[in-house]
C-alpha cells in the first residue's frame, strides 16, 4: 500500500495540481494488490509520474537501477515521492528495481564502471531483455516505465512471462504501459489513467484497446484524417 505522508504534500511542484491521477493518489494513495499492476492511459496522464515517485519511496534510483545503485545525469523527476511512503508489505523490504525506459543508457554507463556485460553494445531491445533476464530473477518490487519502449511483439511476450513469474513467485510489479500487448497479462490489475484520475477496469474494457482493434481493422479510417491536408485554396 503506497501511503500519503501530510506533512509532505505541502510543498510539491504547482504543476502536479493539473494532474487529477496524482490528485488522487495524494487524496487516497494507491493500493498496490500483489502480483502485477498495470497503468494505462495516454500521454501526460501522469502514468510515469507515479511509477517514478512509487520507485522512489521504496528508494530505488529515480534514473533507474537498484536500491543499491544510485546514478544521476539529469534530474528531473518530481518531488512528489516526498509526500509518499510505502506500507512493508509492498516487496517486503527484498530486492528491487526501476526500469525507466528513457533514462536506461545512463544506467548502462553506470553498470560499466561495476562490471557486468556490454548492455552499450547491444541493440536498444536487446539490452532490455538482458536486463531483465539478469535483474528480474527474484521475488521483489519491480517498477517499470514503458518498458515496450524498446521491445518487439515477440520480445514483449518474453516480458510477460518475466512479470508472471515474478508474480507467481511473490513479487509485485507496478507497470506504466502504453502496450496493449504487454498490459494483456492474465490476472494483472489494471487502472486506467486519464481526466478522471485513476479507475480499475479490464483489458477488454481498455480505450488503448478499442482504438488499437479499430486502427488494425481499417487504418485507413484514421490515415484519412491524420494525414488530411488541411491547408485551403488559397494555400
Amino acid at each position: 500500500m503506497v501511503r500519503v505522508i501530510p506533512e509532505g504534500a505541502g510543498d510539491l511542484d504547482p504543476w502536479l495540481d493539473d494532474v487529477p491521477a496524482v490528485q488522487q493518489v495524494l487524496r487516497e494513495g494507491l493500493d498496490l494488490a500483489p502480483g502485477v499492476t498495470f497503468l494505462v492511459g495516454e500521454n501526460g496522464a501522469g502514468k510515469s509520474t507515479i511509477v517514478e515517485a512509487v520507485a522512489m519511496a521504496y528508494g530505488l534510483s529515480p534514473e533507474g537501477g537498484s536500491p543499491h545503485g544510485q546514478h544521476r545525469s539529469r534530474p528531473s523527476e518530481s518531488a512528489l515521492h516526498t509526500a509518499l511512503t510505502l506500507q512493508r508489505g509492498v516487496g517486503s523490504g527484498r530486492w528491487g528495481f526501476f526500469l525507466r525506459a528513457e533514462t536506461m543508457h545512463g544506467w548502462y554507463t553506470y553498470q560499466e564502471g561495476v562490471g557486468g556485460p556490454d548492455l552499450h553494445a547491444m541493440s536498444h531491445g536487446e539490452s532490455f531483455l538482458e536486463v531483465l533476464r539478469r535483474r528480474f530473477d527474484s521475488p521483489g518490487f519491480y517498477c517499470l516505465d514503458e518498458p515496450e519502449a524498446a521491445l518487439s511483439f515477440s520480445s514483449s511476450l518474453a516480458l510477460l512471462r518475466t512479470l508472471h513469474d515474478i508474480a507467481a513467485t511473490g513479487g509485485q510489479v507496478l507497470c506504466a504501459a502504453h502496450s496493449p500487448v504487454v498490459a494483456s497479462l492474465p490476472g494483472a490489475r489494471i487502472l486506467e489513467v486519464g481526466p478522471w484520475g485513476l479507475r480499475e477496469t479490464s483489458w477488454e474494457s481498455l480505450d488503448l484497446v478499442a482504438h488499437w482493434r479499430a486502427y488494425l481493422e481499417a487504418p485507413g479510417r484514421y490515415l484519412r484524417h491524420v494525414l488530411a491536408d488541411d491547408r485551403d485554396d488559397d494555400g
